[in-house]
């Protein structure tokens, strides 16, 4: 079997994946504002894909690159999707509208250290309490398991953010170092800390000090 056949289809498929995969991103990145990402993708979108059109309109006749180049639009696409959601990036706002009595949820919500504002509703049915609050998009699995912890079935919904400012987030998670942070602490605790030094420079300093700053007696008393 020649191999050199299934060279040029297989090239095809490669770049047009990559093609396709960049191309994802890149719509993704430009909706989210990202002014750096986006366009270095479609700097090597581009590229890829004139490399991709050369090799197609050199074989024409040639049904197998025009199936490779469709298979590679098609797996482009998937590959830009999931590679998307595993980045997770951006702010996304959660809205969580239930009947029942959401203290527990807010109480829930605050204790992670989210951001939580909670108002008093309609609904079609009667009274709803509407609880809103902002996160990262990978914390949204967190915030969804607390919805299913104290409020099963509620209803929420989810909507992306292009920009957030400001705001109640939960902490980074500190990496771990080198050192381990119990020695860190430690070693804090070991150096000697610099005190603020005193207009005099000690107690005999500051009591000259105020010595000199008394005002002079008047001249009838002396």
């Amino acid at each position: 079997m020649d191999l050199s056949l299934f060279a040029f289809p297989l090239l095809i498929f490669i770049a047009e994946v990559c093609v396709v995969t960049f191309g994802t991103l890149r719509i993704i990145f430009i909706a989210r504002g990202q002014k750096i990402i986006a366009p270095l993708l479609g700097f090597f979108e581009v590229f890829i894909w004139l490399l991709a059109m050369c090799q197609v309109m050199q074989n024409l006749s040639d049904w197998s690159c025009f199936i490779a180049f469709a298979l590679g639009f098609t797996l482009g696409s998937y590959l830009g999707i999931i590679i998307e959601k595993k980045l997770a990036l951006g702010a996304v706002s959660v809205r969580i509208i239930t009947h029942r009595d959401a203290a527990a949820l807010i109480d829930g919500l605050r204790a992670a250290d989210f951001g939580v504002t909670s108002v008093d509703g309609e609904g079609a049915t009667g009274k709803v309490r509407i609880v809103m609050t902002v996160v990262k998009r990978k914390q949204l699995p967190e915030i969804v398991a607390l919805i299913e912890t104290h409020h099963p079935g509620a209803f929420y919904a989810v909507d992306e953010l292009q920009t957030t400012c400001e705001g109640i987030f939960p902490a980074a998670k500190a990496r771990p170092g080198i050192v381990p942070l119990p020695l860190v602490k430690v070693f804090r605790l070991l150096m000697p800390h610099e005190q603020p030094e005193l207009a005099g420079h000690g107690e005999g300093g500051a009591d000259g000090g105020a010595g000199d700053a008394r005002e002079p007696e008047p001249a009838a008393l002396r």
